[in-house]
């Protein structure tokens, strides 16, 4: 982590920062623009945002401003407090009289960036992010080759990911896949068996660590086989039930937790609209046409 004795004075598009100090150096060159009523309630809203889009489109940069973050922690620390308040809460609660809430977060962001240079940085690797290789693209992969599927699956079961296994070729009917899911994810006895409830309730399983108490270890993975089955027997079923899950993977990437989705289909040219505001995409030692052939 980066540290100048003062802060950057070159003003830059907010698309050409480099990670999130870089960001907070923009705002702090011009407040009033970023930040109306030097409010640091906007400035944490912004920092959630920046974080959400770290988590969508899986980008392994070391976040310290969540709630429970090194920021926070330190914040506290330092101050020899305990508090549940979040540091933006904290600072607007202990801004000094002759001071603002966002020249004291400034002030107290050096003082944070002096400690953390003199500690160990964190590793940033993809090794540390495991199964980032599913979720940097797409929430949702496509798979021909059975073979290639397997493997999947085992890479992240030894990362420590819990799988679960749902043959869709043996679903006829949209009630045949929600009877599928429901057990295999242990849904309470009061799921309605439609779409509605199937977003409902893996909303809980992927953000919340759902409704059983099995360990889930370093995420979820929903592995499905023989979903072109499914998908010419239910078209309009299939289609939604990836985007619900490409949806709640969204969603639970910013809350730090990761859902995969693996989709075999004995149709090398199956296609999917996007889901989750993003396409389907076959794995990537299939992603060529020509690789999904012979």
């Amino acid at each position: 982590m980066p540290i100048e004795d003062s802060p950057q004075n070159t003003v830059k598009h907010w698309q050409d920062c480099t990670d999130v100090y870089d960001f907070l150096e923009q705002i702090r060159l011009r407040p009033g623009m970023w930040l109306p009523g030097h409010s640091l309630r906007h400035l944490e809203a912004l920092l959630t945002g920046y974080r959400v889009a770290l988590g969508v489109h899986a980008i392994d940069e070391p976040f310290d401003f969540w709630p429970e973050e090194r920021f926070t922690q330190w914040l506290h620390e330092s101050r020899g407090t305990s508090s549940s308040l979040s540091w933006a809460a904290e600072i607007e609660r202990t801004t000094p009289a002759d001071s603002n809430p966002v020249e004291e977060f400034f002030r107290l962001l050096d003082d944070y960036r002096r400690h953390a240079a003199s500690k160990p940085t964190p590793s940033t690797s993809k090794a540390g992010f495991p199964g980032i290789e599913y979720m940097g693209n797409t929430f949702v992969t496509l798979f021909w080759r059975q073979r290639l599927l397997n493997q999947a699956v085992h890479r992240l079961e030894d990362r420590d990911f819990r799988i679960v296994r749902l043959t869709a070729g043996q679903w006829t009917t949209e009630q045949d896949m929600h009877r599928a899911i429901a057990a295999a994810l242990h849904f309470p006895d009061y799921y309605g068996h439609n779409l509605d409830a199937l977003n409902d309730c893996l909303g809980d399983v992927a953000c919340y660590g759902g409704y059983d108490d099995s360990a889930e270890g370093a995420g979820l993975v929903l592995a499905f086989t023989d979903y072109d089955r499914f998908a010419r027997a239910c078209p309009r079923a299939a289609q939604v039930v990836l985007d619900i899950i490409a949806d709640r993977a969204r969603q639970a990437a910013v809350l730090q937790r990761r859902l995969i989705c693996l989709v075999h289909s004995n149709d090398p040219d199956i296609q999917f609209d996007p889901v989750g505001a993003m396409p389907v995409m076959w794995n990537s030692d299939e992603w060529l046409d020509a690789n999904r052939r012979g």
